[in-house]
């Protein structure tokens, strides 16, 4: 009995049929959506990075910002390839293609690490606060990830395991039978959900006054969000006997490092008191003293 059956006579739906094209012909050049899909989660997120240094608590100038915006799109690339060259395809070492950027493959721990290292580099030369930092970036991060999820889905790669739900969906390069398209869900969890936590957390709440805690919130919500989502994907080819192997797929494993990190940095930043409340109650306490 094929999944088709078991799914009733609804006929799936087809990729192919949205009429999705991976690049822009602009006939001089192939302008790829995943090359905008980065651009435009990293030029977002460097427009409300500026919006959120206007607000009182910034730990940075807009130069800091602008260094940043360099530094840290440098990270996301170098680190986004090399993890994904060490982590999901190491064949791509001995090969040019390792720096064929345009064909895809990008791993969000790479990135991350690479983010990190940007950040630290500015930090240091800027006598900056590398938490404080941590937390307004990673405020908007979530941009680049729902861009580069739904440039995945536009693209036709990295979809989910063989589904029976209506919504089921048959990619040209992944066989006759109809898979979840985790693209969506990873746009939608790792991507919008986030954005519109971290965006609330920021705005609507004094959580940028608690050092570590809008990382630590992003750092566990985004890696839950990607565990979670790898039982609906397909591992990639290379790693799907270790994935049956261990029962976990390989990015499930890179992400429990991170839940744990980020469930220990929000209980530490509660722990502390917020910015301003030592001195407000040092200043409150001191004319009794006096007296």
């Amino acid at each position: 009995m094929t999944i088709l059956a078991v799914a009733g006579d609804t006929a799936p739906l087809y990729w192919a049929d949205l009429g999705l094209k991976p690049s822009i012909d602009l006939g001089f050049f192939q302008l790829r959506w995943y090359s905008l899909a980065y651009l435009a989660g990293i030029v977002l997120g460097y427009w409300h990075l500026t919006r959120m240094l206007k607000a009182p608590g910034a730990p940075m100038a807009q130069r800091h910002a602008e260094d940043l915006f360099f530094w840290c799109t440098l990270g996301i690339i170098l680190g986004g390839r090399i993890g994904y060259a060490t982590f999901y395809e190491p064949d791509l070492w001995t090969s040019t293609d390792l720096f064929k950027l345009w064909e895809g493959g990008m791993s969000f721990h790479g990135g991350v690490i690479g983010v990190l290292l940007a950040i630290a580099w500015v930090s240091r030369r800027g006598g900056l606060a590398f938490l404080r930092v941590c937390d307004y970036i990673s405020v908007n991060v979530a941009f680049g990830m729902m861009f580069g999820r739904l440039a995945n889905f536009v693209n036709g790669e990295l979809w989910g395991r063989t589904a029976e739900v209506p919504w089921a969906m048959v990619f040209p390069r992944a066989g006759p039978l109809p898979r979840h398209p985790s693209q969506l869900y990873e746009a939608g969890l790792e991507g919008l959900l986030m954005i519109i936590v971290m965006l609330s957390l920021f705005w609507l709440t004094r959580a940028r006054w608690r050092p570590g805690l809008l990382v630590g919130t992003f750092t566990a919500g985004i890696a839950l969000a990607r565990f979670l989502v790898e039982f609906f994907r397909q591992p990639d080819p290379q790693l799907t006997e270790f994935a049956m192997r261990t029962g976990l797929s390989m990015g499930q494993w890179l992400t429990i490092p991170l839940i744990l990190a980020g469930v220990f940095l929000i209980w530490r930043a509660l722990q502390r008191p917020a910015l301003g409340q030592a001195s407000a109650r040092a200043s409150a306490q001191e004319p009794a003293r006096s007296a």
